[in-house]
């Protein structure tokens, strides 16, 4: 197998290149189904991890939250959600992105996302630079999410690399400890000067 043994720099999306969920955005869809917005944030979070790892469609997943709602799931009110909720998340960090970029001159970089297929279709599309990347790996695309440790093995295999390779950036520290457990060096991110002054030490 051809191997690139140049390092590679693997980014977590959300809280490190895009930015966190817009605020306000999970009241807005509690609103539209008319609860609470603490009982609307439960059911987002409870359900959200099948369809962050692609077992669950877009359909079944909110389907699930407004039963647990005790809300009608019809194709209206689902699809309506599912484009709200691709939006709160749409935004990025442009001082990040131009960072990124540009890295991609002193080492190999890549991206592993826990996003839902259908959320990683619309930022792709959004984003075009992120084509520009060596690999990206969205979750619910490969079927496996942080901190699964086959959501790392994934981006390994598809570099062809080893895990010693890789720098492993999230904002996360559960996924920054899972990381560095299959072998990955790791950095918890706490913004881009910290970041930097840490890439330049390990390139």
């Amino acid at each position: 197998m051809t191997t690139d043994r140049r390092r590679i720099v693997l980014f977590d999306l959300f809280g490190v290149i895009a930015r966190h969920q817009r605020p306000g955005a999970l009241e807005k869809m509690a609103a539209r189904c008319h609860t609470s917005a603490d009982a609307f944030t439960t059911a987002y979070w409870t359900h959200r991890p099948p369809y962050d790892a692609g077992r669950h469609t877009a359909s079944a997943y909110w389907t699930d939250v407004l039963h647990e709602l005790s809300r009608p799931a019809d194709a209206d009110t689902i699809e309506e959600l599912r484009l709200t909720d691709i939006d709160s998340w749409a935004r990025v960090d442009d001082r990040m992105v131009t960072y990124v970029r540009t890295l991609r001159d002193r080492a190999r970089v890549a991206l592993l996302s826990n996003i839902p297929a259908d959320h990683a279709d619309a930022f792709l599309a959004a984003q075009p630079w992120l084509h520009d990347l060596d690999h990206m790996a969205f979750s619910g695309k490969i079927g496996a999410a942080k901190p699964d440790p086959a959501a790392f093995q994934h981006s390994v295999v598809a570099l062809r690399a080893v895990p010693a390779d890789f720098l492993f950036v999230d904002d996360r520290e559960e996924n920054v400890r899972a990381a560095r457990t299959v072998g990955m060096n790791g950095h918890i991110f706490d913004g881009q000067d910290d970041l930097a002054a840490a890439v330049d030490a390990w390139l």
